[in-house]
């Protein structure tokens, strides 16, 4: 399980210093483009070639609050891999292990010119599916 650290800042709060339900997306995006980084995947080398993923679907469920100032960690696991998409569960806890939120988050490989589904690049596909 890969987990990224993350602090809440003013910004991802509401008035009452309470995150603000949209943010937890925001932080599940990082979390995941970080694991995919720490693979050794950069997603803007294959931007350049016109292959990205983008998100299908997201399930989220908001169990408690996270506050201004929190520390949070954000996993990442890959639930399946497809040939071209990935399904993944991911948590959102404060430091001390309080679970905050889940996600199940569905990502496509897609053609940026055209939009369109396509199989993953072999290089990206045998790294994920290793993750497994």
């Amino acid at each position: 399980m890969f987990a990224w650290p993350l602090r809440v800042y003013y910004e991802d709060t509401d008035a009452g210093g309470i995150v603000y339900y949209a943010n937890y997306l925001k932080f599940c995006e990082r979390a995941r483009t970080e694991w995919l980084r720490s693979l050794g995947i950069e997603q803007d080398t294959w931007l350049q070639v016109g292959i990205g993923f983008v998100v299908r679907k997201v399930e989220l469920n908001l169990l408690a609050p996270a506050r201004f100032n929190d520390e949070l960690e954000v996993s990442c696991v890959v639930d399946k891999a497809r040939k071209a998409s990935v399904l993944f569960s991911q948590q959102v806890r404060r430091k001390n292990g309080d679970l905050l939120c889940e996600a199940a988050v569905l990502a496509a490989c897609v053609n940026l010119t055209t939009m369109q589904p396509i199989a993953m690049p072999n290089p990206i596909l045998e790294v994920i599916t290793s993750a497994v």
